[in-house]
C-alpha cells in the first residue's frame, strides 16, 4: 500500500484519530472540488455561515466515528 495515501484507519491515540478525520474530511472537499482556485474563491461564501460551519463539524464527526469503531475505541 505504499502508493495510498490512506492505508490504514489504525491510530494509536483519539487525538491522532480526530487529526485523521480532519484530514478524510478535507481530502474529500478536495476530490470533489479539484481547483484549488474555485475552493478558495468559494471560502467567503461559508465563511462566516454557521449552517455551513456546523455540516461541516457534522462530516468531521461522522468520519470520528468511523475512525474511532475501526480503533475499537481505542480500548
Amino acid at each position: 500500500m505504499a502508493d495510498s495515501w490512506l492505508p490504514t484507519l489504525k491510530t494509536a491515540t483519539p487525538e491522532e484519530g480526530f487529526n485523521l478525520a480532519v484530514t478524510l474530511a478535507r481530502k474529500g472537499v478536495g476530490i470533489t472540488q479539484p481547483s484549488a482556485e474555485v475552493r478558495s474563491s468559494l471560502r467567503a461564501a461559508y465563511d462566516h455561515d454557521t449552517a455551513q460551519l456546523i455540516a461541516s463539524s457534522q462530516v468531521i464527526a461522522i468520519h470520528f466515528q468511523t475512525v474511532a469503531a475501526a480503533n475499537n475505541y481505542w480500548r
